[in-house]
């Protein structure tokens, strides 16, 4: 009877381990855990007095150098590398090239500042995150933005077309409707709201005189008013030529 209790004592103290074991959330722990001397953008800004090698730059080419082709190796090789080389770093272990070595230094023993579980939750976070893949998608959709008008570009950063469309009504009028404005009156309404403004429009539009420059601001009118062009020579291309009736003689 002893053994039975003792069996069912330890069972119920594992069931009990595994639900409150604790789930660490990678993306908050690598802001507190790395953040200070890695760059964890993606893509990095570039410093001059960089601390560490971006974080983008570590993953690459830690998948690189561990020949990683499938995810299953997330597990088996990757996770485990950064939970033993963080506590115990050295050269020999390292996988940075001589030239970065020499620019950074081994990084300190982060013994005593995070534990293998943390560990564990940021190896698998960079893992994810840090995938070539999706920067390939950033670089292409960055490319595609830099290559937007200014005007558009501002307009797209700040949620315009949130409400706005450009030629068709929407919780806001269009900026096809709105190039109709005089130019004074479209920069003082980005500047200062809509408000009693435009009839039949129920939501009001904030004023962006404090969140843009004067600079955007016209900027983004003038865009405005170039794209009301552009509408308006359209719809006169797509009007077909008459043909006059012919008289019979």
């Amino acid at each position: 009877m002893y053994y039975i209790y003792l069996i069912a004592a330890l069972l119920l103290t594992g069931c009990m381990d595994s639900k409150n074991k604790v789930k660490f959330d990678g993306e908050t722990l690598i802001e507190q855990k790395c953040a200070m001397c890695h760059n964890l953008k993606m893509p990095p800004d570039t410093y001059e007095d960089e601390k560490a090698p971006p974080m983008m730059a570590v993953v690459f080419h830690l998948k690189d150098f561990m020949k990683i082709t499938v995810d299953d190796e997330k597990f088996s090789k990757f996770i485990p590398f950064v939970q033993d080389y963080v506590i115990n770093p050295s050269r020999d272990k390292s996988y940075c090239d001589k030239e970065s070595l020499k620019t950074y230094g081994v990084m300190p023993s982060q013994k005593g500042n995070v534990t293998k579980d943390e560990l564990e939750a940021i190896a698998s976070y960079m893992y994810d995150f840090y995938d070539q893949q999706k920067y390939l998608e950033q670089m292409q959709a960055k490319a595609a933005f830099d290559a937007l008008p200014k005007g558009e570009q501002i307009a797209r950063k700040n949620g315009c077309f949130n409400c706005h469309t450009l030629n068709k009504k929407g919780v806001g009028p269009s900026f096809s409707e709105i190039s109709k404005r005089d130019a004074k009156e479209i920069i003082d309404t980005i500047s200062n709201g809509s408000h009693g403004k435009w009839e039949g429009f129920h939501v009001m539009m904030p004023a962006f005189k404090i969140k843009l420059t004067q600079e955007n601001i016209v900027t983004l009118q003038k865009w405005i008013q170039e794209e009301g062009k552009k509408e308006k020579t359209n719809k006169t291309a797509e009007i077909p030529a008459q043909t006059p009736w012919k008289v019979k003689k």
